[in-house]
C-alpha cells in the first residue's frame, strides 16, 4: 500500500485478510489517491456502508471512518438511512458485484431512479468469491466455475449500462488496470459532483476463483486486462453519465418547506 494511504487506514486492522495478489488492494489505493489529491486528511465527514463479500471488507475493518456492516444484498437501504438522517455526510457504499447486482439489485436500480445522495462503489469479482466462486450475475458468457462446471449458460447483467438508463448524476466504469482513469472516477464523484447518485463499477476478476481457474498469476491478469479494458475492447471502460442535477435530498427538502409553508 502507498505511503499516503496510511492515514487512511486503521493500522490494527492490517494486514488486510485479502487473498495474495487480490485487485481489492488496487481499489483501496485508487480512492486513497484520490482522496490525497483532494487535499483530505480525515474522513471524519464520511460514513462508509458494506454488505457481505470480499470487498466489503474494504471498509471495515479497514478504513478509518465510521463504518456499518450490513446484511447480505442491504447496503443501499442502510445507507440510505444514513443519508436521509444526517445529509451533512458523505455516505459511500462498497460492496461487489454478488451483493449489489443479485440480491441487492432492487434496491441498487431504485435508489439510482430517485438520484439518492450516495456514492456506490461496485467491485465487479465476475463471482461469489467469499463462498468458493459460484456463478454469480455478472460471470461472463461461457465461463466455468463451480456452480456452471460445463459453461456458464446466462449472458452477464451488464450494470453500468443499466443505471446508465436512470436518473444517476454519474456512472463510470473501469478495470483495476485504468487506475489513473480509476482515481479521476474517484474525484469525480467525491468533488466535482457533490449531489445525487454517483456509481462507479469496478472490473476486478478474482485472483481465485477466476484467474487461477485460467492458469493466470495476478501481473498476467493485469496485462491481459490492459487489453480488454480500453476504447474498443471487449470490455466497455469509460463514464457512462457525468451531470449535476438535484438529488433526492434536495427535492424531498424543498418538498417538505413547501408543505410547511402551505
Amino acid at each position: 500500500m502507498a505511503h499516503y494511504a496510511l492515514k487512511y487506514l486503521r493500522r490494527e486492522a492490517l494486514p488486510t485478510p485479502f487473498c495474495p495478489g487480490c485487485f481489492n488492494g488496487i481499489v483501496m489505493n485508487a480512492m486513497f489517491r484520490a482522496f490525497e489529491r483532494m487535499g483530505i486528511e480525515s474522513l471524519d465527514r464520511f460514513v462508509f456502508v458494506s454488505g457481505i463479500g470480499c470487498s466489503s471488507w474494504i471498509p471495515n475493518p479497514h478504513i478509518a471512518a465510521d463504518t456499518i456492516h450490513t446484511l447480505h444484498g442491504r447496503a443501499i437501504p442502510v445507507a440510505t438511512g444514513v443519508k436521509l438522517a444526517r445529509p451533512d455526510l458523505e455516505v459511500v457504499v462498497v460492496a461487489g458485484d454478488g451483493d449489489l447486482a443479485a440480491i441487492g439489485g432492487n434496491h441498487l436500480i431504485h435508489a439510482a431512479r430517485r438520484n439518492m445522495d450516495i456514492v456506490v462503489v461496485m467491485i465487479t469479482n465476475l463471482v461469489y468469491a467469499m463462498t468458493r466462486g459460484q456463478v454469480a450475475p455478472t460471470t461472463p458468457l461461457g465461463m466455468r466455475t463451480p456452480t456452471t462446471p460445463y459453461g456458464n449458460p446466462e449472458p452477464p447483467m451488464d450494470v453500468a449500462e443499466l443505471l446508465s438508463k436512470t436518473n444517476a448524476n454519474y456512472v463510470a466504469r473501469w478495470c483495476v488496470s485504468n487506475f489513473s482513469q480509476l482515481v479521476e472516477s474517484f474525484i469525480d464523484v467525491f468533488d466535482r459532483i457533490r449531489r445525487g447518485f454517483r456509481f462507479i463499477e469496478v472490473y476486478a476478476p478474482c485472483i481465485t476463483y477466476v484467474a487461477r481457474y485460467r492458469g493466470l498469476r495476478p501481473p498476467e491478469m493485469l496485462r491481459e486486462l490492459e487489453k480488454v479494458c480500453r476504447e474498443g475492447g471487449e470490455v466497455r471502460v469509460g463514464v457512462f453519465v457525468k451531470r449535476d442535477e438535484p438529488g433526492f435530498v434536495e427535492r424531498y427538502r424543498s418538498l417538505v418547506e413547501g408543505v410547511a409553508r402551505a
